[in-house]
Formats: C-alpha cells, structure tokens, sequence
C-alpha cells in the first residue's frame, strides 16, 4: 500500500488538473499556432507559466485505485499487476481468464 500522503497528492493534483483544464487548453492551442504572430505566442507561453504546476495534466501519476500502487499499472482495469493477478485469479474480473495452452 502507497503512503496516505502519496495519493491524497495525487488526488489533488487531478483536482487542479480539471479546473484549469479549459484554460490550459485554450493557451497551449494558442502558444502551438504557427500561424498566430510570434509575440502572440510567447504571451501566450508566459500565461501557461503563471498556471500552478500542479495543473499541468503530465504531472498527475496513474495509481492503483485499491492500493494507489504507481508502478506495474493496467489502465484498462485502473489497477497495478499484483491486484490485477490477485482479483483474476479469484474470478472478480469479467472476462479474465487465466491462460493455458
């Protein structure tokens, strides 16, 4: 299990991610436009730095939601491999199956 810290950081950062979503993406498209003026853009560029860190959607890590483990993640199943193995092997995952041949 990861540190309570650890996640409740996580948590946040996704929480700032999605409120500063539309504004991040409205300057990042303008800051991208080639077409746009060069001083448009960079003005554009000093306007995404102001935003926090914590907002930029690369900063946020993907955990286990049952044991917000971040490494050996299955983003299909939102788990890492031990619980993945764990819960297919006791049949609560739809449609897994373990393999044989």
């Amino acid at each position: 299990m990861a540190k309570l810290s650890s996640i409740n950081k996580n948590e946040r950062r996704k929480k700032l991610v999605k409120q500063y979503a539309g504004k991040y993406a409205k300057l990042k498209a303008i800051a991208n436009d080639k077409s746009l003026d060069e001083t448009e853009r960079l003005i554009a560029r000093l306007k995404m730095a102001e935003i926090p860190r914590n907002a930029n959607p690369t900063r946020v890590r993907n955990r286990c939601e049952l044991t917000g483990r971040p490494r050996g993640y299955y983003r299909k199943f939102r788990l890492a491999r031990v619980m993945l193995r764990d819960l297919a092997n006791k049949g609560l995952i739809p449609g897994v199956t373990k393999s044989s041949w």
